[in-house]
């Protein structure tokens, strides 16, 4: 074969591969959501034959339990996320909404619903101090959650007295949540029914409300969505106090699966709500992803740590595992971006 021959053999191969690399960036690029859930199925698998235990019905309820929480964190970290945001003081505001639940609903003797509804309130009303900080005063995200993160662990903790409140102190529906409903060897926590309502709702907000195309039309360019008649300051607000509303419904259905409000958890829960977000394949430049990937997301977190512990994996490499995953994510969404039309 002449070198000319070898030469053309070369470039075609080349441009096979070529074709092939771009045919898949379009497809990832259009169908975010194809790359998280292959992630998710190759674990799932990879996991059943390491260790047969992984997918019994008790463990699979396990996992799912574990996942709700970070899952309803993870949805309102994805709506500040879609407008190239981030909010790092998620736990704080679940961990403090809980707090504020449960010394309503005992120390100061309200009802179990008013106690609740209070909760929530002010749950919401942390997400909107974010969203005035970010959208009025004009700070970063990045600035103002790191701000508001040590603020709310500080009053947590002032708050509690740094005392754990037990669930047999308080009313029932604080942690009905965490009642299980038994399907066969399965378990289905009223918490997770709710993480799936909740998830439905926003999957159909997102997609076919006018408030979904000006979050999307905001985080993928807020002067071009000004320019187009969209108030940008509005959206950023109402995404920043709903995600404090999801927040404390996250702190309603961690009492549930702890049975307590304790000031001592959550320290993890601001990372793990953003390492699931980004697996689940939203770009934290904005304007791209959705819900459906960031449930996927929390689902490969929940499936990685307890696949791995029972591989027998020691808790020091399952931070490294997660770790690398999210790194592999964002280099994929970086690649992804650059899909040419």
């Amino acid at each position: 074969m002449t070198t000319v021959a070898k030469e053309k053999e070369t470039d075609f191969e080349t441009q096979h591969h070529d074709s092939i690399g771009l045919r898949i960036q379009h497809i990832l690029h259009g169908n975010p959501v194809l790359g998280p859930l292959a992630v998710l199925i190759v674990a799932i698998i990879a996991f059943s034959l390491v260790n047969s235990r992984f997918f019994s019905a008790p463990n699979l309820s396990l996992v799912l339990g574990q996942v709700t929480v970070i899952a309803v964190l993870a949805l309102g970290q994805t709506l500040i996320i879609l407008t190239a945001g981030i909010d790092l003081a998620a736990g704080a505001i679940a961990v403090f909404s809980a707090i504020l639940t449960a010394v309503f609903a005992t120390r100061a003797g309200l009802p179990g619903l008013l106690a609740l509804l209070v909760g929530l309130i002010c749950g919401t009303l942390m997400g909107a101090l974010n969203g005035f900080l970010v959208t009025r005063i004009k700070l970063p995200p990045f600035i103002v959650t790191l701000g508001t993160l040590t603020i709310f662990f500080s009053l947590n903790a002032v708050v509690s007295r740094s005392e754990t409140i037990r669930g047999s102190e308080m009313p029932g529906l604080m942690t009905w949540t965490g009642t299980a409903i038994p399907i066969g060897g399965f378990r289905l926590t009223y918490g997770s029914i709710i993480m799936l309502v909740l998830f439905a709702f926003f999957f159909y907000a997102l997609g076919r409300t006018s408030w979904g195309k000006h979050v999307y039309a905001t985080g993928d360019d807020i002067e071009a969505a000004r320019l187009a008649g969209i108030r940008t300051n509005r959206v950023l607000f109402s995404v920043y106090t709903v995600a404090g509303l999801l927040y404390a419904v996250g702190g309603w259905i961690l009492i549930g699966r702890l049975a307590s409000a304790s000031p001592n958890v959550g320290t993890e829960y601001n990372l793990d709500s953003i390492t699931a977000v980004v697996l689940g394949g939203t770009s934290l430049f904005g304007g791209r992803g959705g819900v459906i990937g960031t449930l996927i997301g929390a689902l490969i977190v929940g499936v990685f740590r307890n696949g791995l512990q029972l591989a027998g994996v020691e808790v020091v490499w399952q931070g490294f595992a997660i770790g690398l995953l999210v790194l592999v994510a964002v280099s994929l969404d970086q690649w992804i971006r650059k899909v040419k039309a």
